[in-house]
């Protein structure tokens, strides 16, 4: 009789052999139908060694555990940490990082070494790469960002470097999601669209839950509102100037611009107190918009008697072929709830604009049918 062979695998190997099995497992799944990411918009999933993520969390936290006030203060993302042997439980998840040094030995450091090339190991080695995105890896939207360095204090170093890129992945692919999420065929306002691309030479993607609130062609400004004298208002204004220069984009001028236009239009029911810009928490920042030089401004704003408040993002721009200065905005009223996700839903509305020769041929066909 044969004798029957026994092998013994340490815990180590025995954790490590069934990481493998799964990684065979995911990659053969790549070929099927993925289904959608799962999971918070602002949960980020970091399979990291819990000794290696100990002495990286604080730099983590620096980026992605950034804190906005609505005016509560809120984290842009929310940081779980799990180990590399729960992969097959949350590789479905939206937002994913591995993080460990290239050559640590952990089980993270190991299964980062198996997905990369040897020459992508090699100039991570020579310190002129880092950051490692993989899109729809493991399921549908979904952002797997490995993040890796020879040492763990160079990945300390490289974490907050590159902080502002890190960031940007992963609010760029959230963006793109909830646009997807936010937009229905069905249930969008062609005529409105219609309308403002026909008089004013501009559009914007509005929701069937928005109405044109006020418009003022005599100071070129338009009010979009959604759900007013509710607890839970949006509001979007988009007001242009003509024959401006692009000297006009500063900070001090949005200010003054944005202050203008809210005293006017944004007031009170009894026409008593109007909106302003607090001076708590704003930033002004110089950011790609659509492919265009913008300034990003963030802050709260608040009613001149201090009555009312809320945040908002404002991007304003200056577009060459028709010399214009734009300024889109959107606010939220909601003193009842957290506001991050809400100002996030006003911020890809206001991304979704485009300028008439920006509109395709066969979309502005579409909807001119709207005004006849």
């Amino acid at each position: 009789m044969k004798k029957q062979e026994t092998i013994f695998l340490s815990n180590n190997h025995i954790k490590f052999f069934i990481i493998l099995l799964i990684s065979i497992a995911a990659f053969i799944s790549c070929g099927e139908a993925q289904k959608p990411a799962v999971g918070q918009e602002d949960e980020i999933i970091v399979f990291a060694d819990s000794t290696e993520f100990y002495n990286l969390e604080n730099s983590l936290l620096t980026v992605f555990g950034k804190i906005i006030y609505t005016p509560q203060p809120e984290n842009l993302f929310v940081l779980t940490r799990k180990d590399i042997s729960e992969l097959e439980k949350y590789r479905t998840r939206k937002n994913i990082i591995m993080i460990a040094p290239l050559n640590s030995g952990s089980d993270v450091s190991k299964y980062i070494n198996g997905m990369l090339s040897g020459d992508v190991k090699n100039l991570i080695n020579s310190d002129s790469i880092t950051v490692i995105n993989k899109y729809d890896l493991w399921a549908r939207n979904q952002l797997l960002m490995i993040i890796t360095a020879p040492t763990i204090e160079k990945l300390n170093q490289k974490i907050l470097s590159e902080h502002e890129n890190l960031l940007h992945y992963f609010q760029k692919i959230s963006d793109e999601r909830l646009f997807q999420s936010l937009y229905n065929e069905k249930f969008e306002r062609k005529d409105i669209e219609a309308k403002f691309l026909k008089e004013y030479g501009w559009m914007i993607y509005v929701q069937s839950d928005f109405y044109l609130a006020l418009e003022k062609p005599e100071d070129n400004f338009v009010w979009l509102r959604r759900s007013p004298g509710t607890d839970m208002e949006r509001w979007i204004f988009v007001h242009w100037i003509d024959n401006a220069s692009p000297t006009m984009l500063n900070r001090d001028s949005i200010y003054t611009i944005r202050n203008k236009v809210t005293s006017r239009y944004y007031r009170s029911s009894d026409d008593a107190s109007h909106v302003e810009i607090s001076d708590d928490y704003k930033t002004t920042l110089e950011v790609n918009f659509l492919g265009r030089y913008s300034l990003m401004t963030q802050g709260l704003w608040r009613m001149n008697d201090g009555s009312m408040g809320g945040p908002f993002i404002n991007y304003t721009f200056y577009d060459q072929p028709t010399k214009r200065i734009y300024m889109l905005d959107g606010s939220i009223y909601a003193p009842k709830y957290y506001k991050k996700k809400l100002i996030q839903q006003v911020d890809v509305i206001l991304q979704s604009f485009l300028t008439e020769r920006e509109v395709k041929k066969e979309v502005k066909e579409d909807l001119m049918k709207q005004l006849k």
